[in-house]
């Protein structure tokens, strides 16, 4: 609650012929609170209730949350109460929906001046510029947390949120242009004439027989075993297992802002932690091409057992924006349209699920379940829905014999 004067003071003289004032005013917590003055005079009792009553609308007007730009309210909010909250590559997530959706828009009007109608407009122009849905979503969340948070404590009179709904995802796809689809069927693969194009141009050299690519063998290490790109990097030589073909996922490599307490100081570091969830932390057992890829790995660089298996030229963690532009140059130059490193992951689970034509005839696949657990999930739907690509050619003629 906003603190405000109730009254503007008033002076009276005392029996021992002494001058006092009184002004009466309401604190942050709604309850009535004085402030007395006293001097030898009355106009030495004014000027003093002046002072104060001046100072007093001064501090009202500076902690006055509604003249203040969202930008410096809403940034003074994610660093007092977002940053010590959440994981810090979350909260440099939120700083750049910030930073990227929110504030070129609404960044430089007053929190009080904020409507319904300007939160509406923020949201259909980024639908319009094409922004992924999900990046949408992301700034609506943030408003929607930070506007409550403001009515909550009184420091707004109404949450201008209130009546304002994301849009639903079917209209949002349906103004780009783009087709709702069920989320396994978004989900990006790599063919398997994508994959050896992308073993080719890997592992291609120069004419001296030199790799033109450092590290190809860590991306069919991924593509044989889910890891993610975090849980690749922070391998260590020490975590696998090659006599029982294993390997262990005890920690992950995350890339953060460099920071000066909250404030960004340019440039980003490594940060070594503990892996997404507790279900990621798992052992994975190594087929016959995981096993040839650390050997591979460790063959081009090996700086003992308490180093990285994918490490850099100094034998330290590896940035995941190196990993990624490497993948990303090896993916133009074998001619294959641009995916994430992630596809590796859903390949590794679309073929495990949809299975493998045997030399028999016969399909070798596993139980979402199964799957489940070389990932890390905690549970099988987030296999099937996120992560599995639909095979939906081995449903031909399935249903003869079934004539009803």
């Amino acid at each position: 609650m906003q603190r405000k004067l109730l009254t503007n003071g008033s002076a009276f003289k005392r029996t021992d012929n002494r001058w006092c004032g009184v002004v009466w005013y309401m604190d942050e917590h709604g309850e009535r609170k004085r402030k007395s003055f006293s001097g030898t005079t009355k106009a030495e009792v004014n000027k003093k209730m002046t002072d104060y009553i001046t100072d007093f609308e001064n501090q009202a007007a500076a902690s006055d949350e509604t003249v203040k730009k969202l930008q410096d309210s809403m940034q003074s909010w994610l660093e007092v109460f977002k940053f010590p909250s959440v994981e810090q590559t979350t909260y440099d997530r939120c700083e750049c929906s910030a930073k990227n959706q929110i504030y070129p828009m609404l960044g430089e009007k007053p929190v009080g001046d904020i409507t319904a109608v300007d939160i509406k407009n923020l949201l259909n122009c980024l639908m319009n510029e094409n922004y992924a849905y999900t990046t949408v979503k992301k700034a609506y969340v943030m408003l929607n947390e930070y506007f409550r948070y403001l009515y909550r404590e009184e420091l707004i009179p109404k949450n201008p949120m209130s009546n304002v709904e994301m849009i639903k995802k079917s209209n949002f796809l349906s103004a780009q242009n783009k087709e709702n689809l069920p989320e396994c069927e978004t989900v990006t693969i790599f063919e398997p004439e994508e994959i050896e194009k992308f073993k080719a141009e890997a592992f291609s050299t120069f004419k001296d027989g030199k790799r033109k690519y450092r590290q190809a063998a860590a991306y069919i290490l991924m593509l044989n075993t889910g890891l993610r790109t975090g849980e690749l990097l922070g391998l260590l030589n020490s975590d696998i297992d090659l006599e029982n073909k294993t390997l262990t996922v005890r920690q992950g490599v995350k890339e953060i802002f460099k920071r000066d307490g909250v404030k960004s100081a340019g440039g980003t570091e490594i940060k070594i932690g503990k892996p997404k969830s507790a279900t990621s932390k798992r052992t994975v057992p190594l087929n016959s091409a995981a096993l040839e890829s650390v050997r591979d790995l460790r063959d081009e660089s090996y700086f003992g057992e308490n180093t990285p298996l994918v490490c850099d030229e100094k034998g330290d963690y590896t940035k995941p924006v190196n990993l990624r532009k490497r993948f990303y140059r090896i993916l133009k130059a074998a001619g294959i349209k641009r995916k994430g490193l992630h596809s590796l992951r859903h390949t590794f689970a679309t073929n495990l699920v949809n299975g493998q034509k045997q030399p028999d005839g016969t399909i070798k696949s596993l139980s979402p379940r199964q799957v489940a657990d070389l990932l890390g999930h905690s549970t099988s739907q987030i296999t099937e829905l996120y992560y599995v690509k639909k095979d939906t050619s081995r449903l031909s003629g399935i249903t003869e014999g079934f004539e009803m």
